[in-house]
């Protein structure tokens, strides 16, 4: 079962934008996904600089 999603409206600057459309075409997603894959990665980031 998938987890429940919510909408979000968000602007973004427009070199922001192009690199998003330039991300996903070249990885052959949405550009969505490349969002969701960057916020993530700047999760990871943070997570491993925190003392355990």
């Amino acid at each position: 079962m998938k987890k429940p999603t919510i909408q979000l409206p968000i602007r973004f600057p427009h070199d922001v934008k192009a690199w998003l459309e330039a991300q996903a075409e070249v990885n052959g997603s949405s550009q969505n996904s490349e969002v969701i894959r960057a916020v993530r990665d700047r999760m990871a980031r943070v997570e491993d600089q925190q003392p355990a």
